[in-house]
Order: C-alpha cells, then sequence, then structure tokens
C-alpha cells in the first residue's frame, strides 16, 4: 500500500498552524495546538482512524479558542483533500458508531466533493475542556474544506466530554474506512467518472 501523505500551512492575523497528515499511519500524533483538550480528541481521532498527524498550532487564544479551533479545521479539511488526491480509488463512503459510556456517536461520510455537515447533538449542561459549540465548527470547517458530506448524530449522551470523545473517535474510524484504497475500483469513485 503507497502511503499517502500531504502538508499544509495555514497563516492568518489570528493563526498560524502547520499541519502533516498520512492517511496509511499508526495512530502517531505530534500535537500542539494550545488547546488541550483539543488536542486529547485529534490523539483520538488519529489513534481510532490509523492516521498518522502532526500539528502545531499558534492562535489568539487570549481573544478566544474559536479561530484557532475553526482554522485546524480548515487545515485537516484540506489535508485529507490533498492526501487523497493522489490516491486514484478509494472506498468514498465510512461509517461508524462509537459507544463512550452512556453516549453514543453515529458518523456517516461521503468523500464526494460534496460538502455538507448534518450536526444532530444535543449537549447538555456541563462543561469540557472545549466549548461544545465549537465542536460543531470544526467539523463545518473540515467537511467544507474536505469536499465532505458529513452526518453525526449522538442519539444518546449526558456527559460533554464523553458525547465530543465518541463523536472524534467515531469520526476518525469513518474516515480511516473511506479513505481505504478499493483494488476493485482503482479510478474514481463515481459512476459519473468524476467527484
Amino acid at each position: 500500500m503507497t502511503s499517502t501523505r500531504s502538508h499544509i500551512t495555514r497563516r492568518t492575523r489570528e493563526t498560524d498552524i502547520d499541519l502533516e497528515l498520512e492517511l496509511d499511519g499508526q495512530g502517531q500524533v505530534e500535537l500542539d495546538t494550545g488547546i488541550p483538550f483539543l488536542d486529547h480528541m485529534l490523539h483520538l481521532f488519529a489513534a481510532h482512524g490509523y492516521f498518522n498527524l502532526r500539528i502545531k498550532a499558534r492562535g489568539d487564544l487570549e481573544v478566544d479558542e474559536h479561530h484557532t479551533v475553526e482554522d485546524i479545521g480548515i487545515c485537516l479539511g484540506q489535508a485529507f483533500r490533498e492526501a487523497l488526491a493522489a490516491r486514484p480509488g478509494f472506498r468514498r463512503f465510512g461509517h461508524a458508531l462509537v459507544p463512550m459510556d452512556e453516549a453514543l456517536a453515529i458518523v456517516a461520510v461521503d468523500l464526494s466533493n460534496r460538502p455538507y455537515l448534518h450536526f444532530e447533538v444535543s449537549f447538555q449542561p456541563g462543561g469540557a475542556g472545549l466549548d461544545p459549540q465549537l465542536v460543531k465548527e470544526f467539523w463545518r470547517a473540515v467537511s467544507l474544506h474536505g469536499g465532505m458530506t458529513l452526518h453525526i448524530k449522538v442519539p444518546h449522551g449526558e456527559n460533554t466530554h464523553h458525547i465530543i470523545e465518541a463523536i472524534f473517535k467515531a469520526a476518525g474510524r469513518a474516515l480511516d474506512l473511506a479513505t481505504q484504497p478499493e483494488p476493485r475500483a482503482p479510478g474514481t469513485p463515481s459512476t459519473k467518472g468524476v467527484l
């Protein structure tokens, strides 16, 4: 299997991000986003998706975490798009159901070049190490810049940490499945011949 890698940099007045992604990895990470809870979630995402992921990010955290979280999502989406451009045939669709104690996350993805996010998640009062609203913003950025149709649903869950953790794990597993080479269809994974 050929290793598929990408390297994305993004520098704005609000953030400075350097991100490397290897699709066919072992879940190895080197993460420094400035937001420890996000580092933890991205580690889980990479470990359960078997992606090698390196992120160095600096953002205007003195304002809040929004710009940093969203821009990392932008870069991660771009990294998936770039890495898949070098892979002639891949499965395109992936899904996962992942429990985390009382929480259950369902994630389905289509690497269709038609960005769309359906995010059906209710957070209970009580915190985690990241504003729960930013979880949706992160995945919206990933789907938009990765050209992904992405459905995220949590039908059960009470603990905010557990809900977010289940989402990131399920997204890793779904994207692992969708990005796998498909030897039976080595060309573009569409009856149209183009995504």
